[in-house]
């Protein structure tokens, strides 16, 4: 069985492409570059320099290949960004989603697992939220990621397409074997920043927000580790090949961080200090987000591997340092 893969050159795409040849899948992965970066790629993998709204390039990859599945990662990611150009990112996300899934299903695809996000539920007023809370997206990145859902699930109604839908919490950590990581110069991440900081890359740390209805005034959010995160693909994929039944789940561990106390549990385990300081609230963001994850661990009988916030810490800071 081969299986399609867009994104994979990017950060949680990588991580995935890597389990899944660990695990003896063939598979190819279709990507920009844009955004993704080659070195990312496992060596095993057969890559395809493609943009997703190519519709007759990637129609022609559809039809010499016999994908059964394909794990839909591509699109762009930056919250603040997409504060500032809400059309470009319907545009990259939804249209050219949209017009890839059609052209998979034209060529006889009828299994996705989409990459979706916990920002569609925008700011919750409760303390954890599960799939069927309302979803109230803030930006127009979850605007665009809630978009190509009902799209989706449209094509499950109409053409028969078996879906899993993962909505990640905040995604955090490297690779324990070091292969894959976050390269991004321009990334959002705290715990990515974080690690720059920490490497001496950046002097300084800026926290969006200190005046939030929180324990300490920042932002509380659920981290997940990206190995973990790649396992819930995996396991995602054999449940969908095997029962054809869709799903939408969460996936966090359900334990609420807020940002300044990921900052001080760092300064406490790394030997370089992590100079930080308060700015004003980024739009866009949330106040407080943790996953419910009980679905998909009751479903899929999922237990976490590195559910540590100690264990995504130093796996992030690792990779940083290794990085140039």
């Amino acid at each position: 069985m081969e299986i399609l893969i867009t994104g994979g050159a990017g950060y949680i795409g990588s991580h995935v492409s890597h389990l899944l040849i660990d695990k003896g899948y063939k598979i190819t992965i279709i990507d920009s570059l844009i955004t993704g970066n080659k070195n990312l790629i496992p060596k095993k993998a057969n890559f395809i320099k493609c943009d997703i709204g190519n519709n007759k390039k990637i129609g022609n990859i559809l039809k010499r290949k016999n994908f059964q599945i394909v794990l839909h990662f591509a699109g762009l990611i930056r919250v603040d960004e997409s504060v500032k150009f809400p059309k470009k990112y319907i545009f990259n996300n939804y249209r050219k989603s949209k017009v890839f899934i059609k052209n998979c299903i034209q060529n006889g695809i009828k299994n996705i697992i989409f990459s979706s996000t916990a920002a569609v539920y925008g700011n919750p007023k409760k303390k954890s939220v599960n799939e069927n809370d309302k979803l109230k997206p803030l930006n127009a990145y979850a605007k665009s990621k809630l978009m190509i859902e009902k799209y989706i699930l449209s094509e499950n109604k109409k053409d028969n397409l078996n879906y899993i839908i993962l909505r990640y919490f905040n995604v955090a950590g490297a690779d324990i074997k070091m292969r894959t990581g976050l390269i991004s110069k321009q990334s959002t991440h705290l715990i990515k920043i974080l690690s720059e900081v920490a490497s001496k890359k950046k002097k300084k740390l800026l926290i969006n927000g200190n005046n939030y209805k929180t324990i300490d005034g920042t932002p509380v959010r659920d981290f997940i580790h990206v190995s973990d995160l790649a396992d819930i693909h995996f396991r995602s994929m054999q449940y969908l090949l095997k029962n054809n039944k869709s799903q939408t789940f969460n996936c966090g561990y359900g334990i609420g961080y807020s940002v300044l106390s990921i900052v001080k549990l760092a300064n406490k385990l790394f030997s370089n200090k992590i100079n930080y300081e308060f700015g004003p609230r980024r739009k866009g963001d949330s106040e407080y987000i943790v996953s419910n994850s009980n679905k998909f661990r009751k479903i899929i009988k999922w237990k976490p591997k590195y559910n540590n916030i100690k264990i995504i810490l130093a796996s992030a800071i690792k990779w940083e340092k290794k990085l140039k």
